[in-house]
Formats: C-alpha cells, structure tokens, sequence
C-alpha cells in the first residue's frame, strides 16, 4: 500500500516557503544567466578530453601503437624502473596479431585504450564505416578478454563532431591530447625531452608512440620522467585523469 503524507503548516509559516522559494528561483536563474552552472541546461555538446584539471598537478603520458612489437618493452621496462603508469592507445589489428604484448602492458597496470580497429584516418570514410571499425574493434578487445574499454583515440587523432558523437553513444570517451613532441619523426633525443619539459603544465595529456619506428623516445623518456616528477607533476591515467573531481573536458575543432 502507498502512503502519502501531508504537511500542515500555518499561514506565517507558509507565506516564508513561498518565499523562499522565490529566492531559490531567482538564484538558479541568476547562476544560469551568468554560466556558474547550469541545472536545467539542455544536453552537452559532444567533447574530447584534450586536457585535465589546469589547477591539479597530475598529467597523462599516453602510447599509440599500431604496428610492430619490439620497442614498447623498453618502453614497458622504462616505466617500471621509474615507477610511472600510462595509458596504451592499440589498433584492434594490432592487439589481434600480439596479444601477448597487450597483456604485458595490462600486467604492468598500465591502462588500455584503443585506436578503432584499422589505423585509417576516421575523416576519410564514412560515418557508417566508422561504426563498423569502432564495433569490430570492441568486438576483437572483448575476445581478448578486455571488455570494459571505453576509450577511443581516432587514428591520427583525426575526428570531427558526428565522430565524437558516434564513439559516445557507443559508450566510448575521445581522447585526445595537447602535448605533442612529434616523437614519431625522430626529430632527436634531445628535441623530444626538451619539447616536453618545457610544454607540460598541470592536466597535460602528452602524446608519444611505441611503435618500431620510434628510435629516440626511450631515450628520452630516460630524462623526461625523473625531470617532469622533480617539477611536481604526478603521473596519472586517462581514466584518474576523468575521474577526478575537478576535470574538465574540451571540444576539439
């Protein structure tokens, strides 16, 4: 049986409810008016996630792999020595044909995201196609036994609206990145460190690549890691990045 109860309240008592929310009105108004927060706002615009919270100290090396299966353990070995987690951005093509190395990286507690299944620029197909990739990628994870990944990073980092939108009603986050020391051209050890030491602020998402054709990011990552932690950033994955209580996200044109 339902129950309903009733509050009786005495003419005084009423007039200050009416009152009072009155007032409660009027300061959600004023607040919307001003953009201090919305309550009844209309849905958000679709987001990727390009940078973290700018008044917290923590930052998130990312690694794009799509293809070869011989630096990412040093890499991997780097980043046990320095005691670092990151997030591992793989190709669904990739992780198929080495599945051991994808659980090498898990085993190291670092966070897996995925590149869409074949490393092909998402703006140069159509959206259905795009679907099918992002699908047949969730399927070949969910064999592999990772079937809770939830982040997405379009290959070459190449998205617009309609692809943001499609990844999340997939349930999929974009991510993408505002540190970039284009490590994948072999510009130099010295240009890769130097770029990142000086570019890197609080809530930073640094972009590098593990794949064979990287030659000096180990290397660099030799110098890059102890320096950023001396500087007070801490090291953290995309997912604690979003998580946290103050994180923000930023559209992407």
């Amino acid at each position: 049986m339902e129950h309903f109860y009733t509050l009786r309240l005495n003419k005084g008592k009423r007039w200050m409810v009416v009152i009072l929310l009155a007032l409660f009105t009027a300061l959600i108004l004023w607040f919307e008016r001003d953009g201090a927060f919305s309550v009844f706002s209309a849905e958000e615009e679709p987001t990727a996630l390009t940078k973290g919270n700018k008044d917290e100290a923590n930052i998130a090396l990312t690694f794009n792999i799509s293809w070869g299966e011989e630096k990412v353990f040093d890499i991997l070995k780097r980043l046990k020595q320095e005691n670092v987690q990151a997030t591992f951005f793989v190709s669904g093509e990739w992780a198929e044909r080495h599945p051991e190395i994808v659980e090498k990286i898990t085993d190291g507690e670092h966070e897996l995201g995925m590149l869409g299944y074949r490393y092909k620029s998402y703006l140069e197909q159509e959206t259905d196609q795009v679907k099918k990739d992002l699908l047949h990628a969730k399927e070949v994870f969910g064999k592999l036994g990772y079937k809770d990944i939830n982040l997405v990073r379009p290959p070459s980092g190449q998205f617009n609206e309609e692809i943001i939108t499609l990844a999340e009603n997939l349930g999929l986050h974009v991510i993408h990145w505002n540190v970039n020391p284009n490590d994948w051209k072999n510009p130099g050890t010295d240009a890769i460190t130097d770029f990142v030491m000086k570019e890197t602020s609080n809530g930073d998402i640094i972009l590098m690549h593990a794949s064979d054709s990287i030659k000096q990011t180990n290397e660099a990552l030799k110098t890059i890691l102890p320096g950023l932690k001396n500087k007070g950033f801490q090291f953290v994955t995309i997912s604690e990045l979003i998580n946290q209580a103050h994180a923000k996200s930023e559209l992407v044109e």
